[in-house]
């Protein structure tokens, strides 16, 4: 099934993309692919690897670097996700630096957003809710702050992405 209005088949995004990169950081299963498959839908509509006006988020899941660089300062550092730290390591490349990854590394900016989620308290919601996924959507990666609204729109998305 092809992304609303781009040639991106989500299912391949979905199998070749997402699914490998959640396995290697050891956060994967379908609740947590259809939850980064619709986020990738909901925020670039899986065509855009910069936001629209030129920044400042970045990737498929349009994640601003501020968050990038926070998740590695605040979360990931203390020795209980040395696992996952070694496995993003081996994601990312030298070039570009840091959060400049995410334009360019599918794995590494998926395995970001799906950290991004887990380091908040909410549970995942059911592989098929796509009601809940968009209500943890715009509570965790969207926030109060960003545009977005767990509305019909943004759940038609997310159920669109559970199919594909």
């Amino acid at each position: 099934m092809n992304a609303a209005g781009t040639g991106l088949d989500l299912s391949d995004l979905k199998v070749r993309v997402i699914a490998p990169a959640l396995a290697r950081i050891g956060m994967g299963g379908p609740a947590a692919v259809n939850l980064l498959a619709g986020t990738a839908l909901v925020e670039s509509g899986c065509r855009r690897l910069v936001q629209d006006g030129g920044g400042p988020a970045l990737g498929l899941w349009q994640m601003e670097p501020f968050t990038h660089d926070d998740i590695w300062s605040t979360f990931l550092p203390g020795g209980r996700m040395n696992g996952v730290v070694t496995a993003l390591h081996s994601m990312r490349g030298n070039w570009p630096p840091a959060s400049g990854q995410m334009t360019g590394n599918a794995f590494y900016a998926c395995a970001m957003a799906r950290l991004k989620y887990y380091r908040a308290p909410d549970p995942l919601p059911a592989a098929d809710d796509a009601a809940g996924m968009c209500g943890l959507w715009k509570r965790i990666y969207n926030t109060s702050l960003g545009a977005g609204a767990a509305d019909s729109t943004h759940v038609a998305l997310f159920r669109q992405a559970i199919e594909a």
